[in-house]
C-alpha cells in the first residue's frame, strides 16, 4: 500500500484530460516507483486498464463508456461497489490493490464533477447566467 499517490493523482487528471501520451510516460514512471507487491501490482494493473478504456472511444463494452461521467450519483455508487470489493476479506492483495486504483480514480471524478458545477455568487444567480445574459444582443 505504498503505491505513489501523488503520481496516481497526475495519472488520473492526465486521463481525464484525454492527454493520453503524457499519461502512458506517467504510468512508466509509476511502473519505476512502484514496490513489487501483489496489491501494487493489482493498482498498477488497473491504471493500465483506466487508460485502455479511456482511449477506447466508443467501445460499448468498456466500464467507463457506460457511464455518465457527468453524474455524481452514479460515480458515488460505483466508488462505493469498488471499496467493498477493497475490504473484503474474500479478495487478495492483488484484487484489493486492483480496486484501489478504481476507488481512487472515482473520488477524482467526483470532484471534478463538483468543480465543474457553477458557483452560486451572493444573489443565488450563477455567474455563467449573468455573463449570457449580459452578452446577449438587443435586436
Amino acid at each position: 500500500m505504498t503505491f505513489p499517490q501523488a503520481l496516481a493523482i497526475r495519472f488520473f487528471q492526465l486521463i481525464n484530460n484525454r492527454q493520453f501520451t503524457e499519461a502512458q510516460r506517467e504510468l512508466q514512471r509509476i511502473k519505476g516507483k512502484a514496490p513489487e507487491t501483489k496489491w501494487d501490482h493489482g493498482y498498477y494493473k488497473a491504471l493500465q486498464g483506466i487508460l485502455l478504456a479511456r482511449k477506447a472511444n466508443g467501445n460499448q463494452h468498456t466500464f467507463l463508456q457506460n457511464i455518465n461521467l457527468n453524474d455524481k450519483m452514479a460515480i458515488e455508487q460505483h466508488k462505493k461497489e469498488f471499496s467493498k470489493h477493497v475490504k473484503s476479506r474474500f479478495h487478495d492483495n492483488f484484487d484489493r490493490g486492483f480496486f484501489s486504483a478504481w476507488v481512487d480514480y472515482t473520488q477524482l471524478l467526483i470532484r471534478t464533477v463538483e468543480e465543474s458545477k457553477p458557483k452560486p455568487d451572493s444573489e443565488g444567480q450563477t455567474r455563467i447566467i449573468q455573463y449570457a445574459e449580459s452578452s446577449q444582443k438587443v435586436v
